[in-house]
């Protein structure tokens, strides 16, 4: 779409911020802002925790791309900020990230279009979850409804261990989510520019992919393409297409599935700002299409056009 880094314009990298993935934005930021130069784009970083907002005003920015995970990221709050600024901006636009942010609503979305998806009990107590327990059964995940990197999610089998799961997804917010556990494989698709990325399965030897398993942990594996025929492929990419048009959302993202068996995939969620790290599942994806790092988050960047 673009052919020359100076019609760009002055590109404004935003990462960091104050949400519990700051770790992982940090990272995710600076290594887009040293791709966007490697390719001669006048781009700059800005953390939204050490620079005022102001600033963004001053410096007459024709365009943002933005790799903050979590609340403030994907949330759509940035998104209003900009476009309040009139700053066109990568990937969904401040309705879909909101939705997708929200576990909850998201799944009632899926299951308005069809779209298979664990069943879930909405938690604020520990009755709640006891109650879902009852209807779920066990194994049984639990987790806060806006989060991301797994942060607060537990999959617990005894109820015993039922009050301090409860107790740690209440911690980011008043409302909690139990899900039903799906044990087989987790698979991911990257959604960019309206096609699919070929998909990654993941294992791990943890008792899920959490945030150790993302981003520590040196056992994880990654399988890529994650299936093993050209019709599974293309019912996950079917799958994770209609999930991502379902949720409004556009640009790029990526959405995450469980599979049990010979059951049809189901959804967990779609990640609007997904991690963009050396770790990254969407590199990795890209990687696999054919396309390097550098030109992916010049790929992005052109998601920003439209808007």
């Amino acid at each position: 779409m673009i052919e020359k880094p100076i019609d760009f314009g002055k590109v404004l990298v935003i990462y960091g911020g104050n949400s519990n993935e700051r770790e992982v934005s940090l990272n995710s930021g600076k290594a887009v802002l040293e791709a966007l130069k490697s390719k001669g784009i006048d781009a700059y970083g800005w953390d939204p925790k050490d620079k005022p907002f102001y600033k963004l005003i001053e410096n007459n920015f024709d365009r943002a791309w933005i790799a903050l995970h979590g609340k403030g990221g994907e949330d759509g709050s940035i998104q209003g900020a900009l476009e309040f600024l009139g700053i066109p901006y990568t990937g969904s636009n401040i309705l879909a990230s909101s939705t997708a942010m929200n576990k909850i609503i998201s799944k009632k979305i899926f299951q308005n279009h069809d779209i298979p998806t664990p069943d879930y009990r909405i938690i604020h107590t520990k009755r709640d979850a006891l109650e879902a327990m009852e209807y779920l059964g066990l194994p049984m995940v639990v987790k806060p409804i806006s989060e991301g990197s797994s942060l607060g999610m537990s999959i617990i089998s005894d109820v015993r261990d039922l009050e301090e799961a409860v107790n740690m997804a209440l911690k980011y917010s008043d409302t909690a989510m139990a899900e039903e556990c799906i044990v087989g494989d987790e698979l991911t698709v990257t959604i960019l520019n309206g096609n699919a990325l070929p998909s990654i399965r993941i294992k791990t030897p943890r008792i899920f992919y959490d945030f150790r398993a993302k981003y520590k942990s040196i056992e994880t594996q990654y399988i890529c393409p994650g299936t093993d025929d050209i019709d599974s492929e293309k019912l996950y990419a079917d799958l994770a297409l209609k999930a991502f048009d379902a949720l409004g959302c556009s640009g790029w993202g990526r959405i995450d599935f469980m599979r049990h068996a010979s059951d049809l995939p189901k959804v967990l969620e779609v990640n609007t700002i997904p991690g963009m790290t050396e770790k990254s599942l969407v590199p990795m994806a890209a990687k696999k299409a054919g396309i390097d790092f550098p030109e992916l988050c010049w790929q992005i960047l052109e998601t920003s056009i439209d808007i």
